[in-house]
């Protein structure tokens, strides 16, 4: 399992940078007239094309992160339950979206992995809410795994909001440390000791 998750690592990694990579050259040619408006609020040109950057980096590390851990965490499920995987439930209850996706079904349980959420918008919950009775409707229990929790008060509020919801249809809720802790008692993997172990050799390889 070990080798499994490295290999997947190494296969984001490899995307990460070559996505990264082709981004920065695109931005050689982009216009910087805007960065006047960074002088005018007290940011140097080279500050502020350097913000413009780690922005532009950070949406993809954000998405790649996400989807690694998706998939590493869907990986530890097939290995423990080989006849689970992500699935799409139509949507019963109206027109849009018209599918809500499941990450992972494993028996009758339909798991929604989150590495985190960090979302404010109330329109969020209302999809939430929407995608779980069209889970539960459709004779699931829904469960929500989410790695990282918020941690801005109103995105933590919005949690709190789906926690109860979630247990409202006799699903399941676990983030942070209780979210690792499913993972483990579900399938038997350590999945947060495999990417500690990741961490390290990746500092030890390139010196950060």
């Amino acid at each position: 399992m070990r080798d499994d998750i490295r290999a997947l690592a190494d296969r984001y990694a490899d995307k990460l940078n070559r996505q990264i990579e082709h981004r920065l050259v695109e931005m050689r040619q982009d216009d910087r007239s805007h960065t006047l408006i960074y002088k005018v609020l007290g940011i140097s040109v080279q500050e502020g094309i350097a913000i413009d950057e780690y922005q532009n980096k950070g949406r993809f590390l954000y998405q790649y992160a996400g989807l690694f851990l998706q998939e590493a965490a869907g990986h530890c499920f097939r290995e423990k339950f080989p006849d689970s995987g992500p699935i799409r439930i139509p949507n019963s209850l109206g027109q849009k979206p018209k599918y809500f996706e499941v990450d992972c079904l494993v028996n009758n349980e339909a798991l929604e992995i989150k590495w985190r959420d960090a979302t404010t918008d109330g329109d969020h919950i209302i999809k939430e809410h929407t995608r779980l009775q069209v889970v539960h409707g459709a004779g699931y229990r829904p469960v929500r795994v989410m790695f990282y929790c918020p941690m801005r008060q109103q995105a933590i509020r919005v949690q709190e909001v789906l926690e109860s919801l979630y247990k409202s249809v006799n699903g399941e809720y676990h983030s942070g440390a209780a979210a690792w802790e499913y993972i483990n008692k579900r399938t038997g993997v350590d999945l947060l000791g495999i990417l500690n172990e990741l961490a390290e050799e990746r500092t030890a390889q390139h010196g950060k």
